[in-house]
């Protein structure tokens, strides 16, 4: 087999190649789009052709090159269903397996808690585990619904228990280290170990970093395989290609799911809820959509910067007070209202049908 560790001195950002000489099927894990030539040319070479193009979660430091790989060699996208990612080919759930070459196999095992979408694969000795567990670290959990305690039990219950001598291959390093072992992290990860879950949890709450430089630009273009709003997201090239082992979500199936734990208005009521004053509105479109037309006094907050914008808006402080969600069509909006409610907010609700609907009836642009 082939396996390289590839290195992105900008973000300090590892990605991954697993491939078979013999079938020629290829994998990357979390690739970076200003490296897409060099894949290219790496695949090229060799002759291989790219199944699949993993990631661990939604990065806040850098661009996916997922979509565009997609694009060029038709490849599939794969990104947990708890990220928000409804461009991606597939939905990942804890326990898909990825199956290419002969006989060789990728397990997912969810590792919640850097974000809600936190993923590791496991290949071989070999788990990657992205931002979950580092070199004597781990990804901090102050947004993009990051949990501390989640942390500690996705890393102690699901990543400690593998076999001690496992290699651990991160998504990132800033000390110029490339590889550890689930004994070494159990044992000597200052942040873990012989901490108690609520040691753990105190000290990722004192770390008071900086945000990611890059994570308004990010976040919302890896929900989009990387791909700019406008950029189409099928493929150039369509080819027979194996699911995972596992039934998967598709956007509309998310959209569903959604609308099954949230409240929906019409326009209507929409307009009778705005005239009786004390609501917040939420245009969860991207900012271009907004900017060609809103409804009044709608706070811009696009779903794909949602959690971690919404703290610092002075109108959503109180989570008591009604929020109205709208997109252009009621999709975004009732993912947007299913994550406030995550969030904590009590009054939610997704306008059916959108600003296009709202337009519709009213016949009018705010």
């Amino acid at each position: 087999m082939i396996f390289k560790q590839l290195f992105d001195q900008e973000t300090w950002t590892y990605t991954y190649l697993i491939a078979d000489p013999v079938s020629k099927d290829a994998v990357l894990i979390d690739p970076v789009n200003t490296h897409i030539d060099e894949y290219v040319k790496m695949l090229d070479e060799q002759g291989l052709h790219l199944k699949y193009s993993l990631e661990t979660h939604v990065h806040a430091d850098h661009i996916t090159a997922s979509g565009h790989l997609r694009q060029r060699l038709g490849a599939q996208t794969g990104v947990s269903q708890l990220c928000g990612a409804e461009t991606a080919d597939i939905q990942i759930q804890d326990g898909d397996i990825f199956e290419f070459a002969d006989g060789e196999q990728i397990k997912t095992i969810a590792t919640p808690g850097h974000t809600r979408g936190s993923l590791s694969f496991l290949w071989r000795d070999r788990v990657f585990t992205g931002d979950s567990l580092m070199i004597g670290g781990c990804g901090r959990t102050d947004f993009q619904g990051g949990d501390a305690g989640a942390q500690y039990d996705s890393i102690t219950q699901r990543l400690f228990t593998l076999p001690e001598d496992t290699l651990v291959y991160p998504g990132h390093d800033y000390q110029q280290h490339w590889v550890s072992t689930i004994r070494q992290e159990r044992t000597t990860n200052p942040r873990l170990a012989g901490k108690s879950r609520e040691e753990f949890i105190d000290i990722m709450k004192h770390l008071n970093l900086p945000k990611p430089r890059l994570i308004e630009e990010a976040v919302p273009a890896n929900r989009r395989c990387g791909l700019e709003a406008n950029e189409r997201q099928d493929t150039v090239a369509v080819r027979e290609t194996a699911r995972p082992v596992r039934h998967e979500i598709s956007p509309q199936d998310m959209v569903a799911e959604a609308k099954q734990h949230i409240s929906e208005v019409n326009v209507a009521t929409a307009k009778q809820l705005l005239a009786e004053g004390n609501i917040v509105v939420v245009d969860v479109r991207e900012e271009s959509e907004y900017a060609n037309g809103h409804i009044d006094n709608a706070l811009p907050v696009p779903r794909g910067v949602l959690e971690f914008k919404i703290g610092n808006i002075p109108e959503l402080a109180d989570k008591s007070k009604t929020v109205l969600a709208y997109c252009r069509t009621g999709g975004r909006s009732a993912l947007a209202a299913q994550t406030m409610q995550q969030l904590g907010y009590k009054n939610v609700l997704s306008m059916a049908g959108g600003f296009e609907a709202w337009q519709k009836e009213y016949n009018r642009k705010s």
